[in-house]
């Protein structure tokens, strides 16, 4: 069985080849991340957050914000944000539900669905249709081991925001 030395830098051999998986795991999908983000901006002039919900909306209209943030697996306060500038640079709309006044209807505009039309699948789509294919029981392991992995970072090194178990986006 492999072993960790002293230091806990996991140098045993089967430490080591699984860590270097992991790690090169990680960069592709750090490098996916940002690469998606920069063709978005640079293509259609919006951040790939944005795209991310734009092309969330494509298909169905959301019935409020919470509803939206939950489909993204986001914060809804993230999400409101986000939803305000797509509103501000008219791909969406905010109009009030004729079921129930109380809730918001958010769906593309007609510029929204033209933008999506020449838009490609951000990363973090591929990533959460990915992620929904996976066994149950692999996808908790998963989750396991990732949240374990990010306790154990560095505060300085995780510079990302947790609001109620939920990634904020960056708008």
């Amino acid at each position: 069985m492999a072993t960790q030395n002293k230091r806990g830098d996991g140098t045993a051999t089967g430490n080591r080849e699984s860590i270097t998986k992991i790690v090169d795991s990680l960069r592709l999908i750090i490098q996916a991340l940002r690469s998606s983000g920069r063709q978005s901006e640079r293509t259609l002039g919006i951040s790939g957050a944005q795209l991310q919900i734009l092309q969330e909306l494509q298909d169905r209209p959301a019935q409020s914000v919470s509803q939206l943030a939950s489909r993204t697996c986001t914060h809804q306060s993230s999400v409101s944000m986000v939803v305000k500038k797509l509103v501000q640079n008219r791909l969406v709309t905010r109009s009030p539900s004729r079921s129930d006044a109380r809730r918001v209807l958010i769906s593309t505009t007609a510029a929204g669905r033209a933008m999506l039309k020449r838009s490609p699948l951000t990363a973090q789509g591929r990533i959460v249709t990915a992620l929904r294919g996976l066994p149950r029981g692999d996808l908790q392991e998963l989750a396991l081991g990732l949240e374990t992995l990010t306790r154990l970072l560095d505060e300085d090194v995780v510079t990302v925001q947790r609001r109620n178990g939920k990634v904020a986006l960056d708008a």
